[in-house]
């Protein structure tokens, strides 16, 4: 019998229950331990940008994603503490949600998935610096202290979970091992050592080739 899209559809009450549970069984089985605050936070934004209107804006060229350069220019530039917050939060935000759904579609690009880690735990450290000592740092600095330090493994969390909703197809090996050169990612690392192939970083790209 033959298996079809339809056949693969599973009704969901609730996007945000279905985004709660399915982080908290990734989180377990990448062994990534966070507060419950940072849990929900990271649910939270799973939800938001499951609307594209709440992901993409308005850019030069139409509607889209503005560059993490910009983002990242606009909040030097911000007017106030709160617009740089504001700022430097969805700098993070995109980040966090593009290494981890779109990491395949970063292969071929000027930019690989190592400058959305790289720039977005870099937003939520300046994040959580800054609100220091205010009524919001109070309940939310830890949330973005903690997402900055563990910035990869909840990367690996989202590409986990993109993994398992997604019909199973055969894997890139050759952009897995990449992406396990370019990140250190420990879900990549396991996965090729699925596949029985031990990761060496001695292997340079021009080997690879």
């Amino acid at each position: 019998m033959r298996c079809t899209n339809a056949d693969r559809v599973r009704p969901v009450v609730s996007l945000r229950e279905f985004f709660r549970d399915s982080v908290a069984q990734s989180m377990q089985r990448q062994g990534v331990r966070a507060d419950d605050n940072t849990a929900h936070y990271v649910v939270s934004l799973l939800t938001l940008f499951a609307r594209s209107e709440a992901l993409f804006e308005e850019v030069d060229s139409g509607i889209g994603l503005k560059p993490l350069a910009l983002m990242l220019a606009d909040a030097v530039d911000a007017a106030g503490p709160e617009e740089r917050a504001f700022t430097l939060q969805r700098l993070g935000d995109v980040s966090l949600f593009v290494a981890g759904f779109f990491a395949d579609g970063l292969a071929h690009k000027s930019v690989d998935v190592d400058y959305y880690i790289g720039m977005g735990g870099g937003a939520y450290h300046c994040l959580s610096q800054q609100l220091q000592n205010t009524p919001r740092g109070s309940t939310f600095g830890p949330v973005f202290d903690e997402l900055a330090c563990k910035f990869k493994a909840f990367v690996d969390v989202l590409n986990d979970i993109r993994s398992e909703a997604q019909p199973k197809q055969e894997q890139d090996i050759l952009r897995l091992y990449e992406l396990w050169l370019r990140t250190g990612s420990a879900r990549a690392a396991r996965s090729l050592r699925k596949l029985g192939i031990e990761p060496n970083s001695s292997l340079d790209r021009r080997s690879r080739h």
